[in-house]
């Protein structure tokens, strides 16, 4: 299997990909696909999974800081 990422997609989900297993708080194993999206606005019907409600809604662009790394000499 394929190391999992998370991907914070502009204004919308977090895009899931890779081994990962999603379970509730009690344990509960929720069925995935291989990529799927999770919410982060609130608004979806089918939570914790994102139904596209943010659209249009929701303004969110988060980038990691960057850090340059120094070469050795």
């Amino acid at each position: 299997m394929s190391k999992a990422q998370i991907k914070v997609m502009d204004n919308g989900s977090f895009k899931v990909s890779g081994d990962v297993e999603l379970i509730d708080m009690d344990g509960n194993v929720f069925k995935t696909k291989p990529v799927f999206s999770l919410c982060r606005c609130g608004q979806s019907q089918k939570m914790p999974f994102c139904d596209a409600s943010h659209r249009r809604q929701f303004e969110s662009c988060v980038r990691a800081e960057q850090v340059l790394e120094e070469k050795e000499k």
